[in-house]
């Protein structure tokens, strides 16, 4: 199956795999492919990006070859999805250049932040569970 839009993920980054499941739920139509820059076997070669880049921003490809990279792959997957409402700040031409700085903190932060999260206790009743996010 060809996809519209293949995301370059961070499988190490509990935030990161977190959003992968919230994209994959909520992708009905199929239109997303999920990489995890993570694995072992995973090469960068054919990206014309190298592996620093890959980690520093999620990246995303379209199905005609373009790049994309940071808030531009989170507002062209969330669209796919039928999300486009949930990022329309992140289209806002003059706080563009606030949510890419915000972007990067919170990318360059990620394993903190990710830490952070699973320690957050969901309780039901007696029964208390580790939540990410």
């Amino acid at each position: 199956m060809h996809r519209a839009l293949t995301l370059y993920f961070d499988g190490e980054c509990a935030l990161c795999r977190s959003e992968v499941q919230r994209l994959r739920r909520w992708d009905r139509h199929g239109s997303l492919a999920f990489v995890d820059i993570a694995q072992a076997d995973f090469s960068p070669a054919s990206l014309g990006v190298d592996i620093a880049a890959l980690r520093a921003l999620i990246h995303s490809r379209t199905s005609d070859g373009r790049m994309l990279a940071g808030i531009d792959s989170i507002v062209a997957a969330y669209t796919l999805v039928g999300r486009g409402w949930m990022v329309w700040p992140l289209r806002v031409a003059l706080l563009r250049r606030f949510w890419s700085a915000f972007y990067r903190f919170i990318a360059r932060n990620r394993y903190r932040l990710s830490h952070l999260a699973a320690h957050r206790a969901v309780c039901t009743g007696d029964v208390c569970r580790r939540e990410f996010f």
